[in-house]
């Protein structure tokens, strides 16, 4: 057993995150010390490993909940896995397209300051024009897939889903 500080350094999740894991259900209740301490054990630090390289990947709170659940599952299918990450990313490549055009359109509105003394600024300008958002969401349809609508559950979930309704 060990205290938050070491699970911590182990993991590299800060003890902070760990308490917030741990009250927002995504690891169990940690075992307490007669004095009140939280005490890990080596299967938690591997949880709350796998919980920051999930988190580094850009997954949400409630994918790697999924991913947990999978991940202890001996009895999953991998085809479950493997559509969780190619839907987490094709949102990925939907964001890098819509920072790309964020960039780009910075990129032309500092082309066309001047950046001397005079007060005017096509950044500024741009920054200012309420139509210059909308015509720019307009223009740039998309679809974020989102977790528990547009992946699939995993099997043994949708065959409990199926038997329990």
């Amino acid at each position: 057993m060990m205290n938050i500080g070491q699970a911590a350094k182990l993991s590299g999740v800060s003890a902070k995150m760990i308490r917030y894991y741990e009250q927002i259900g995504l690891i169990p209740k940690a075992i307490r010390s007669d004095a009140g301490y939280r005490h890990y054990s080596l299967p938690d630090v591997h949880s709350l490993h796998f919980i920051r390289r999930a988190r580094d990947l850009g997954f949400s709170v409630e994918q790697i909940s999924a991913l947990l659940i999978l991940w202890r599952d001996r009895d999953r299918a991998s085809a479950d896995v493997k559509a969780m990450a190619l839907s987490h990313v094709a949102g990925l490549k939907v964001k890098i397209a819509e920072l790309q055009a964020m960039a780009q359109t910075l990129e032309h509105l500092a082309d066309h300051c001047h950046g001397n003394d005079r007060p005017d600024c096509p950044i500024l300008t741009d920054l200012a024009e309420p139509t210059a958002v909308a015509e720019q969401r307009s223009q740039t349809p998309h679809k974020t897939p989102r977790f528990g609508v547009d992946t699939p559950a995993s099997s043994r979930h949708r065959a409990a889903t199926v038997t329990h309704s």
